[in-house]
């Protein structure tokens, strides 16, 4: 700070310290609680827990290695793999090892902007407090812990380094802190170009702090018009041209910068922002979490089924939840809102916080991930309520005692989850030796087939493209990949070729639409079932082959198996669903000496295999045994019981689970591939055969 002590700078340094290393500590519970075992390791280190992670790092393998493959979609100019490649380059530690530990380094430093905030209306005390519990608390650790290697771990920061700068210039009024403004949007920008809202907000919310507060004065009118330029869609460097005229015009010849003059260039900025397009993306995101579809994605005068449903984090959520990824409780985050309110009430400049309360609040519409938002401003908020509180205290040493309890108190429920959020790996050890043997089997232009969860992890060990992944996952292109793993082994070899080469020539040609709507144009056909009923002939014509399709199907796969057949199991001309397919998996169950239960109000009868499921009951068809011997070879052994049944009963052994299914989904590619290995030997080729993942490629 400009005027302060050096006793003040050193406490909020000892402060800053102390609160960033409990961050950091914290976040090595989980690899305490993991460091045992040992399918989570993969050469000599941890790996990483957040599927969205192996993209960032495919991004920076690939800047490292100066070498991508064409339309690969690796993420070679995202900040994070730049930075991370950066830090590869210039630190002499293994790039496993800096993926990992990157989120707690990175992450932590939330308390920095939280306790500077503090600093500037001089309640240390407060922001300490606020520290210490923003970065443990169950949201914001969830998305920065050790190993969730995500660009989340300054997603929360530099907002709130721009709220901070916000406040900051607004205290001081000083032109040569405007840079700071500059400087922590366009960081964010680059950093997250999804920030365009919550930048828009603050300057609206400033504008108004400033029509009821400072009407008159003109320095925070010169805030927003930097804020205006930062978001504008121009070039940086017409950016940098732009603030650094006002800059260096306020800062020598003040006296020509008039309130008109100022006021003016903010209406001329912000007219330069909507014709820019810098709106756009603000209208699109909006569209995307608060105004999205019920059911389905059309696309053609096709409809798919959304993705958003099947995404947890996008998901509605309920208050208890709510409350609790931003405080660690209903009770912390009720006295933390009225907090921030009185906080705000005392302390004005607390206003320009409300755009991340708000944003933090659309969670419960738009979805849990949202709450992170608010996570700083609460915390801020029940800091100032302790401290509040303790001034009614009369003895120094009796107040210090309750600020030291109250904030153990609210600690304690965030650490407590800590301890009991144990977190696996993305991939085991066996499954990236399956999908590392594959990288010296098929070329990087050679495509793998499998459901979204695994297409950034698969990329990242296997070094091949992918038909969709964790950003490319919409209804049309999910259709085609489920629609291969639901059908027969004919139809989805056909569809696999076809994904692949219509991928290719999206590309190549620069096409927009979905893929089917390519395909039936192309084949002369209108109507979407004819044509999918076409690819059961297994004599269908197919494009001229360009790479090979790898078909990856994990073990995992068993538990989202009726997820994906949600995108197949669609009358694609008006989004309802065809069937109601029963796949049911208990990878848990309780046995007693004549039942199973198997879970949701289903169970076995031993004996004869009479299934109850609800209110109804029916005979199974076959019963199977599956198990590997001591050599890995599956072993089968097939009980038929019903003929005229439409259910089936797996017990897995190997797995010590039980999959039901109907006879559709009996006899799909994904079931008869993976849980049988029964193939079509004029179809496909087995490449690798493991209990936890199997690996086949197709001879079309």
């Amino acid at each position: 700070f400009v005027e302060e002590s050096h006793v003040q700078r050193r406490t909020l340094f000892i402060m800053i310290v102390v609160a960033y290393l409990f961050s950091v500590l914290v976040r090595f519970i989980w690899v305490y609680q993991v460091q045992d075992e040992a399918s989570f390791y993969w050469n000599g280190q941890l790996m990483i827990n957040t599927n969205d992670g192996y993209w960032f790092a495919e991004g920076a393998r690939d800047i490292l290695s100066g070498h991508h493959e064409l339309h690969d979609l690796s993420p070679i100019h995202s900040a994070l793999s730049v930075i991370t490649a950066y830090f590869a380059k210039l630190l002499p530690i293994k790039f496993e090892t800096l993926i990992l530990y990157m989120p707690s380094i990175f992450g932590s430093l939330l308390v920095v902007p939280v306790l500077l905030i503090a600093r500037i209306l001089k309640l240390s005390h407060v922001g300490f407090i606020a520290a210490l519990l923003s970065g443990i608390v169950w949201s914001y650790y969830h998305r920065t812990m050790t190993g969730y290697y995500d660009s989340d771990m300054l997603n929360i920061v530099l907002p709130t380094f721009v709220l901070w700068s916000l406040m900051f210039n607004v205290t001081e009024k000083r032109h040569r802190f405007l840079p700071l403004v500059a400087l922590f949007m366009l960081l964010y920008t680059w950093w997250y170009p999804q920030s365009y809202s919550l930048h828009l907000a603050m300057a609206i919310v400033l504008f108004l702090y400033t029509l009821v507060f400072e009407r008159k004065e003109s320095f925070n009118y010169k805030i927003i018009l930097i804020m205006l330029i930062s978001m504008s869609m121009i070039p940086l460097v017409a950016k940098l041209a732009l603030m650094g005229g006002l800059f260096l015009l306020s800062h020598y010849k003040s006296e020509l910068v008039t309130l008109k003059m100022i006021l003016a260039l903010n209406i001329v900025a912000f007219l330069l922002l909507v014709f820019s397009g810098g709106i756009s993306p603000i209208i699109t995101q909006v569209q995307g979490y608060i105004f999205r579809s019920n059911e389905t994605g059309e696309s053609n005068h096709l409809h798919y089924y959304d993705i958003v449903k099947t995404v947890q984090e996008a998901g509605k959520i309920s208050f208890e939840t709510f409350a609790n990824r931003i405080s660690g409780n209903i009770i912390t985050f009720l006295l933390s809102t009225i907090g921030y309110v009185m906080f705000a009430i005392r302390y004005p400049l607390m206003w320009l916080a409300l755009p991340m309360i708000g944003l933090g609040f659309v969670a419960l519409k738009g979805g849990l991930r949202f709450t992170i938002y608010a996570v700083p401003i609460n915390a801020l908020g029940i800091g100032f309520f302790i401290v509040w509180v303790a001034g009614y205290l009369k003895e120094r040493k009796h107040a210090y005692i309750f600020m030291a309890l109250a904030t153990a108190g609210i600690l304690a429920p965030n650490i407590k989850h800590v301890t009991e959020y144990t977190m696996p790996t993305v991939f085991s050890k066996e499954e990236v030796s399956v999908v590392e043997k594959l990288k010296t089997i098929a070329k990087r232009e050679d495509y793998i087939l499998s459901w979204w969860d695994y297409g950034y992890p698969l990329r990242y060990y296997a070094d091949v493209k992918t038909l969709i992944d964790g950003g490319k996952h919409t209804g049309d292109v999910n259709f085609p990949v489920s629609f291969a793993l639901s059908a027969s082994q004919v139809a989805a070899v056909n569809m696999a070729r076809l994904a692949v080469e219509y991928t290719e020539k999206a590309y190549r040609e620069n096409l927009s639409g979905d893929y089917l709507s390519m395909m039936m144009k192309d084949y002369g056909f209108k109507d979407p079932e004819d044509f999918l009923l076409s690819l059961e002939d297994k004599d269908f014509k197919l494009p001229k082959k360009s790479a090979d399709v790898y078909f990856y199907l994990p073990y995992k796969m068993v538990g989202i198996f009726p997820t994906i057949l949600k995108f197949e199991n669609l009358n694609l001309k008006d989004g309802t669903s065809k069937t109601s397919p029963f796949v049911y998996y208990a990878p848990r169950f309780k046995e007693t000496k004549d039942m199973l239960y198997l879970g949701q109000e289903i169970a076995m009868e031993k004996k004869n295999a009479v299934l109850h499921i609800g209110e109804h009951t029916v005979q199974a068809k076959r019963f199977v045994t599956l198990g590997y011997d001591q050599k890995g070879k599956l072993q089968k052994n097939e009980q038929l019981i019903n003929p005229n049944s439409h259910l089936s009963i797996i017990f897995l052994q190997s797995y010590n689970a039980f999959l039901l299914l109907d006879d559709e989904r009996y006899n799909s590619s994904f079931i008869q591939l993976f849980i049988f290995e029964n193939y079509d030997k004029d179809l496909f080729e087995p490449v690798i055969l493991s209990p936890f993942t199997k690996v086949y490629k197709i001879k079309k």
